[in-house]
Order: structure tokens, then C-alpha cells, then sequence
């Protein structure tokens, strides 16, 4: 489930609270008090077998004697009653719940867990949600409900907070109402055993009363439903994130340097990162973010200038903003002129700008108008420390006043502020809040909010990012692949030995070193003859994982005959045979030495919660101490892939320094990219290292390389928390004069060809399929419409045959499910060079069976009125029609599935 029956959660016209109780210092005491107190407009029904009223409210003895169905029920009665309570009132009608009741699992409790699963069967035959159970409850200001034990009345506003502990949202609304920030929605989630994050987001994001949304997270639940649902939130409204458990190690120990360096919580970043969540570390930066994104229009930039009337708050300010890796903006030599105009000899000749402790307002003011204008700021932080001479209040008044006088065609450039101090300060900083400018308190916080606005439209940018086409032709051979994993399994392995690890990459596209596998020392010798030396010798064995730390790696042999003198020590030293009895064995390889190269690592292991991870950093023996990584979720393109080496310090070097020349990052993309297309063809693959991947500016290399696997059930792709490109859709269409196309799922790299075929069309073809005449397409609308989730949306594209996504696009039909995906909108587009050739139909007919198979119900458009072909086409189709209430141009037409 995910928005079903969420409304009536979250907009109840009733509520029934079961449980009711009048024994001071209970839950249900403060439950019954907090309802009544906050004011609801709906129906309140109190249910206690035990009593007639409650303080001169009416109490019925149980959920059959009610007067009506409640919208919501809170419940706060016994565990064990539980089950039998919510089968009572969903039988009644109710079709949302608050479980506030705890003992249902907790701490590992089998009987807990046993009424748990009897709780959720007897909601499901009713599609009743519910929430917790062991919850504080829910609370909607705006609709005067406390459904909670909570000791306080929120204020209402347009923030929404959830959060997995209830004590943390009381902690929250008490700091919050203090500070008079105001709520649609808090939420205790409690333990989520049905409504949670994912659930949450979905509602949320479509919810016109909200206008930010808060997240306490813990932990999560369904991966991809998560995903799914903040990918499609943070598209549309400002998402942030508190994490609790940051330093906490990761559950499952791992053999591999990748799941050795890749702690639980490095991966919830990565998740955060992907999704366009911003992350802050405690709740005050969590309020100090909604601040900034609430007030402060978007930056186009990281530049920030910095003006004050004390230098040491400026440089406490510049100190800050070199932690977080900010960029101090450089002044253009007009913005110095005007400055050197403006300010006393005296001023600070640099950024930040000290106008000096005797600034007038007007000197203030001029000054920050001159910076304002100057093309290389970005934003401005306008600070103001209290003085003798000057009035911190008068000048917070002529900022406000020339910001309001600025002329609208001005450059646009942000603005924070932070009048520091309580009295004067503390009236300045609600004057700027309440004219919409962001205040601070302190530098730290002032410049914590800028970066937390660089960090959002960061990650704003990245949703609408149109990735770069990988730079070769990329066609793995999964068969070899599935062949070799077949064989390795049906022999009991779990870990591939070296040689096989290098042909899996090998099939992958992925250049390996040329290794060959020796039974004796005296094959290892003969080998090493047929190759230039100097050597390699490694040990192969599955149950030697880190070789170079056993003894089981040589390096540097300059002749045959050392090959094979090692060779005899390491089978004396490992023993002549491995624990199974099998004969241990050697790899040989030339010894690669390559001027300028870094060494990488490029890993995978799989997460809890988050399904398969991706891994690339610095490599090599001390990769873990080192321990300089970034974290991906699969499925990647060209630009998560150099997002990834851009995340790390080793970037630096592979952009070349000193003389030395970079590394082929290109190269080291695709590298990535074809690692995330391996695992998510396979899902037995479970863990992965290539330690080292050398990089040298004429590509990569990889020397070394791990893969354990394990026998795996149903799809590659269900294990991902973000549904991959589907090839299996991928589908050759023959035309009539012989012409061949490709009809395949839409990809984001065809951003340019469907911008191409959009102008391509005529201004009559263009109303008839958007409603209306638009002579472009914004490049947003475009990024969504290309860059689609596979979970919940399908876009089939008809383009050339060889499928290259920077040939050009002839059609596409595409369907956008609700997030219960049971009923689905669909859209179609032809350009006019192939009309009249039957792809039409043809199109409509693919996009409606993928639908059914699918399990979508219903699918359903809008058409206008006099578009007669497409109306013909629903119909010879079996489509529904009627018209639109409110307007008679527009027919909705519906296919039940």
C-alpha cells in the first residue's frame, strides 16, 4: 500500500478514540483531554465499557455501538485487544487507525510479533490503514486535532514532521511552539508495521497545505517504496532529513574491502543524496534549513560575499564558510572602485567587507547595493554587531527599505542576514523574517544556511541533470557471464577465484590484466616464460581473501625461475591442499607498472535495507586506512558516475597536478557504470572488489578483482532500491517499406531528441497532445519527462534501431501510475514523419498490456474534443468516454484493465 486510504488519516470529518479514560495520568486520560482541548470541528465518539461519559462527554461501550463510522479510530487500549478492535471497526467502516498501544514486538517478543501479524490481517480485508503501533500519536493543527498523548497544542503552519520516535516529535513541537513555527501534519510513525516514510512522502508531497517536509528518520522500511516516494517529494517541495545512528557500524560484517568501508549510515547518505533530500545533523539545523529554503529564493551559485560593520564577526563568518567548503566570491575591479567610493580608506580592501564600526545606515546600505550588483556574488551575508555609534535597528530598516527600492530588472542575487544580540538584534531579525529574508542569530548559523541552500539546489540540479552518453559502444556478454556463475555455484563456491572474477569484468567491457592459472610451480615457470616480465604470482584459493596480507602475493619477479622458487614456498606455507581437499593453485600475471597512476577501488556489497551499494575511492593495501569512498545506489549513469569520483579526495589527483597529467575520467565512469550493470544483471552477486583499478590518462586497468555470489530467487532488479532501465522491454519494430525501429523504455539521455521532436512539431499537432500551444517545452518538464522512475511510470520510445539516445525519437507513449499503482494516466506522441503507419495503435496497444501486466487496473487520458483520430482510436480500443465537468473541450476517456 502506499496513499490508499490516507486521506482518512490525515482528513478525518471524525475520529472515535478507543480507549478513553478518565484515571488521571494515562494514556488514554491525556488522549481524551488533548482531543477535546484542541478544538475539533468533526465528530468525537469515546469508547470505555466501563463508563456512560467522561467529563460530560458521552462514552459508548464499544465500536458496534457507535453512532456512525469514524474516519479515524486512535486506539489505546490492551495489546491483546487490539486485533479484535481494528476487525471491529473496519467491519463498521473505518479505514484508518492510531495504534498508540505498545507490545507488539518490541525487544523480540514472539507473542508481540504474533498479535502484530493477527493486528495487520484484520485490517487487511479492509485496506484499513494504520499507524504505529507504539506511537505518540498524530496531530493536525489544522484541522484543531491532538490525536496524541502529547502535553501541547502545535500551532498551525505549512511544515510537516514525522518522525520513527514519538518522544523526539513531542521535544519538537514543544521547541517549535515556543519559537512560533507552526504545523500541517506531526506524525509518530512508531513502529510502522503499516504506515511509514515511503506512505508518508506520497501523501505529503501531494498535499496543498504543506509546504516543507521534516523527517526524524531511524530507520526505513521498503527500500524502493522510499525511494520512489522521495525522489517524486524532493521534486516538489524542500525534504530534510535528520538520521539518528550516524556513527553506528554497519549489522553484517563483510570479507570485502567495500563492505568493510561502507557503514550503514555512509549508505543512508548516499540514499539521501540520490533521492534530493538535504541532510542536516541536529534539529536546529533542521529548522534553521526550513528557514533559509522557505525564505531565501533559490542561489544560482556558491559565491558568497560578506558584509559587516566588525571585522572579527566576518572572519568568523569566512572561517565557517572554509569548513563547509564554501566559496568566498572574488570582487570584479568595478565592485572595488565603487567600494573605495563608498567606505572609508580604511574598509578591509577584500571579502569579506568591514564598513567599519561607525558605518551610517546609508554607507551600510550603499555598500551592500555595490556587492549586490557584482556578476561573481552570488549571495550575500549581511551581518551587523551592536555598537555605541550606530543603531543596528536603523540600519536593518534602510536594508529592508533599499532591497524593496531595488529596481525589479536588478540582477538577482541572494540575501542573509545576522544582526547579532538580543533587543535591538532580536527586533531586526524578526523585521528581515517577516519582510521574507532569512536571519540568523550567529555567523555559524547564518553561514550553515547558506551552504544548506548550495547543498538543496545541488541536489535539485542533479534531479534535473541530463546524464552524458556512456563514451563506447557497451554490449556485455551476459550469457558468458550467467554460464560461468552457473558453474561456480553448482560447485558449492561462493567466492570466484581471481582468474574467474577477471572474465566476469572482462565480459563486462572492463579491461583486466592478462592472468593465467598454474597448478604447479613448475606450470607457473612455463607460463611466466611466455610473458615479458617482471611477474606476479598470487595464491588462488577461495579461502584466502586477502592475499597481500597472507603472504599469498608476490610482486616484482624478474625470471621464471623465481616464479617458480615462490611458487614452492607459498605451497609449502598455505599447505599442499585446501581445507576441501582441492589442490591449491597459482595465478601469473605480467607486472604492471604505469607512470602517473592512481590506484582505485571500484566495489559493491549489499546493504540491509538498501539492497546492492556501489563503492569507488582511493585503493590499494591501505584503502580501509586510508578510507576515502562515496557511495552510490545502482542502477548509474555517466553523471552519478562522475558525481561518484567527484565525492572523494582522490579526484584530485586523477585531474592531474604539478605536472602530472590526469587520469581518463572518462574512462573511470564507464568503469563505474559497467560495475552497476553487472550488478543489476545479476543478483547473485552479492559482493565485489576491484582493488586496485589502475588509472592513467590512457584508461584503467584492473590488476586485482573479488566476487563472492550466492544463489539468488526472482529478478536481478528486485533487489534494488531503484528500479534499474528494464531491457527486457526492448523491442524491434519492422515497418512496411522495411525501415527498422526500436521501441524501448524512454532513458534521461534522450532529453535532446525529445526537445528535437518537439520542435519538430506543427503548432496543431502540438494542442491536440498537450491541450494547449507551447512554442517550447521547459527543460524541467523535459528532465521529468525523461527522467522517469521504472517503478511507477513507463515511457516507450520509438527511435532508431540501433537505440542510440542521440538519434532521433519518432514517438512515445507513456503512463504515470498513482502511488498504489492501480490506476494510471496515460499520454501519446507521434511526430507527423511517421502518421499514417499503423505505430499509433501499435503504441497504445504495448503501453496498455505492460499496464495489465503490471497489475494497474485503469488507464485513462484526456483528449480534447475535436482531436477526432485519438478519440476514434479509444474507441476501436475499448476506451470510455465522458465529458470533463467545467469544461465541454476536454473528453476523459477510461479503459478498464
Amino acid at each position: 500500500m502506499s496513499v490508499r486510504n490516507l486521506d482518512s488519516l490525515f482528513n478525518p470529518s471524525s475520529v472515535a478514540l478507543i480507549g478513553a479514560s478518565a484515571t488521571p495520568q494515562t494514556v488514554g486520560a491525556v488522549a481524551t483531554r488533548n482531543i477535546f482541548a484542541a478544538g475539533f470541528h468533526g465528530d468525537i465518539y469515546l469508547v470505555n465499557p466501563r463508563r456512560s461519559e467522561i467529563d460530560g462527554h458521552p462514552c459508548f461501550k464499544d465500536v458496534a455501538s457507535l453512532p456512525a463510522a469514524p474516519d479515524l479510530a486512535v486506539i489505546a487500549t490492551p495489546p491483546d485487544s487490539v486485533p479484535g478492535v481494528i476487525s471491529q471497526l473496519g467491519d463498521r467502516g473505518t479505514r484508518a487507525a492510531v495504534v498508540i498501544t505498545a507490545g507488539f514486538g518490541e525487544g523480540g517478543s514472539a507473542r508481540g510479533k504474533a498479535l502484530c501479524d493477527a493486528m495487520l490481517e484484520a485490517a487487511h480485508p479492509h485496506l484499513m490503514r494504520i499507524v504505529g503501533p507504539n506511537c505518540f500519536g498524530l496531530m493536525l493543527p489544522r484541522l484543531d486535532l491532538n490525536a496524541s498523548f502529547i502535553h501541547l497544542q502545535p500551532l498551525p503552519g505549512r511544515l510537516a514532521f514525522v518522525a520513527q520516535s514519538g518522544a523526539l516529535l513531542a521535544t519538537v513541537a514543544d521547541w517549535a511552539t515556543h519559537r512560533r513555527i507552526g504545523f500541517s501534519h506531526l506524525v509518530s510513525l512508531g513502529d510502522m508495521a503499516d504506515v511509514d516514510f515511503g506512505d508518508t512522502l506520497d501523501y505529503l508531497s501531494a498535499d496543498s497545505h504543506t509546504r516543507a517536509i521534516l523527517l526524524y528518520i531511524e530507520s526505513i522500511t521498503h527500500a524502493r517504496k522510499f525511494m520512489s516516494a522521495a525522489r517524486a517529494a524532493a521534486r516538489v517541495k524542500p525534504v530534510i532529513v535528520v538520521k539518528a545512528g550516524r556513527y553506528r557500524e554497519s549489522a553484517t560484517a563483510a570479507a570485502s574491502h567495500t563492505g568493510a568501508m561502507a557503514g550503514s549510515d555512509a549508505v543512508y547518505e548516499a540514499a539521501f543524496k540520490r533521492a534530493g533530500i538535504l541532510r542536516v545533523n541536529d534539529l536546529e539545523a533542521l529548522f534553521d534549513a526550513v528557514s533559509t529554503l522557505g525564505l531565501m529564493q533559490p542561489v544560482a551559485g556558491d559565491r558568497l560575499a560578506i558584509v559587516t560593520n566588525g571585522g572579527g564577526i566576518g572572519v568568523m563568518a569566512t572561517d565557517t564558510l572554509m569548513y563547509k567548503q564554501g566559496t568566498l566570491a572574488r570582487f570584479s575591479e568595478n565592485t572595488v572602485e565603487r567600494l573605495n567610493q563608498i567606505l572609508p580608506p580604511t574598509w578591509s580592501h577584500g571579502n569579506p567587507v568591514d564598513v567599519i564600526g561607525d558605518a551610517t545606515p546609508q554607507r551600510y546600505v550603499d555598500a551592500l547595493l555595490a556587492i549586490m550588483d557584482d556578476r561573481g556574488v552570488d549571495a550575500v551575508l549581511a551581518m551587523n554587531c551592536p555598537t555605541a555609534i550606530g543603531s543596528g535597528t536603523e540600519t536593518a530598516r534602510a536594508v529592508l527599505d533599499a532591497i524593496k527600492a531595488r529596481s525589479s530588472n536588478a540582477r538577482r542575487c541572494g540575501l542573509l542576514t545576522c544582526w547579532i544580540g538580543e533587543g535591538p538584534g532580536e527586533a531586526a531579525r524578526k523585521m528581515f523574517i517577516e519582510q521574507g529574508i532569512p536571519s540568523y542569530e550567529t555567523p555559524t548559523k547564518a553561514v550553515r544556511g547558506f551552504m544548506q541552500m548550495v547543498r538543496y539546489r545541488h541536489s535539485q540540479d542533479m534531479l534535473m541533470e541530463v546524464p552524458a552518453n556512456i563514451p563506447e559502444a557497451f554490449s556485455p556478454d551476459r550469457k558468458a557471464v550467467r554460464d560461468l556463475i552457473d558453474v561456480v555455484l553448482a560447485q558449492g563456491r561462493d567466492w570466484l577465484l581471481e582468474t574467474e572474477a577477471k572474465a566476469v569484468l572482462g565480459s563486462y567491457g572492463i579491461d583486466v590484466v592478462p592472468t593465467t592459472t598454474a597448478e604447479t610451480p613448475e606450470e607457473a615457470a612455463d607460463i611466466a616464460s611466455k610473458m615479458t616480465g617482471p611477474y606476479v604470482l598470487k595464491v588462488l584459493s577461495k579461502e584466502i581473501l586477502h592475499k597481500s596480507d597472507a603472504g599469498g602475493v608476490a610482486l616484482d619477479l624478474e625470471t621464471p625461475g623465481a616464479v617458480a622458487e615462490r611458487a614452492a614456498w607459498m605451497k609449502e606455507h598455505f599447505g599442499l591442499t585446501a581445507a576441501d581437499g582441492s589442490a591449491l593453485q597459482f595465478s601469473v600475471q605480467p607486472m604492471i607498472e604505469k607512470a602517473h597512476a592512481q590506484e582505485l577501488i571500484v566495489g559493491m556489497h549489499v546493504d540491509l535495507q538498501f539492497g546492492p551499494v556501489l563503492l569507488f575511492g582511493h585503493g590499494g593495501t591501505a584503502t580501509e586506512i586510508i578510507g576515502d569512498r562515496c557511495l552510490a545506489l545502482p542502477p548509474l549513469n555517466m553523471k552519478l558516475a562522475r558525481e561518484m569520483i567527484d565525492g572523494t579526495r582522490i579526484s584530485r589527483l586523477l585531474a592531474g597536478y604539478r605536472g602530472v597529467p590526469g587520469a581518463d575520467l572518462e574512462e573511470i565512469a564507464a568503469a563505474l557504470l559497467k560495475v552497476s550493470q553487472l550488478v543489476c544483471d545479476f543478483a547473485e552477486i552479492v559482493e565485489l572488489d576491484i582493488n586496485p583499478l589502475l588509472a592513467d590518462p590512457r584508461g584503467v586497468l584492473a590488476l586485482d578483482a573479488r566476487i563472492r555470489i550466492q544463489p539468488a530467487e526472482g529478478p536481478a532488479n528486485r533487489r534494488l532500491a531503484i528500479c534499474p532501465y528494464p531491457v527486457e522491454l526492448e523491442q524491434t519494430i519492422r515497418l512496411a517499406d522495411g525501415q527498422q525501429l526500436l521501441l524501448r523504455p524512454i532513458r534521461p539521455e534522450d532529453e535532446p531528441a525529445f526537445q528535437r521532436l518537439f520542435a519538430s512539431l506543427p503548432l496543431e499537432t502540438i494542442r491536440l497532445r498537450f491541450l494547449h500551444v507551447m512554442k517550447m517545452l521547459p527543460k524541467a518538464l523535459v528532465c521529468r519527462l525523461t527522467q522517469i522512475d521504472y517503478d511507477r511510470e513507463m515511457a516507450l520510445v520509438l527511435t532508431e534501431g540501433d537505440g542510440r539516445t542521440d538519434g532521433n525519437l519518432y514517438g512515445i507513449v507513456r503512463f504515470s501510475a498513482d502511488p498504489d499503482i492501480e490506476k494510471a494516466e496515460f499520454a501519446i506522441l507521434l511526430g507527423d514523419e511517421k502518421t499514417g503507419l499503423g505505430l499509433g495503435p501499435m503504441l497504445m496497444r504495448r503501453i496498455i498490456d505492460y499496464a495489465r501486466s503490471r497489475g494497474i487496473r485503469r488507464i485513462f487520458g484526456e483528449v480534447l474534443s475535436d482531436n477526432r483520430s485519438m478519440l476514434a482510436l479509444c474507441k476501436a480500443l475499448g476506451f470510455s468516454r465522458r465529458s470533463v465537468p467545467g469544461d465541454p473541450g476536454v473528453m476523459e476517456v477510461t479503459l478498464d484493465l
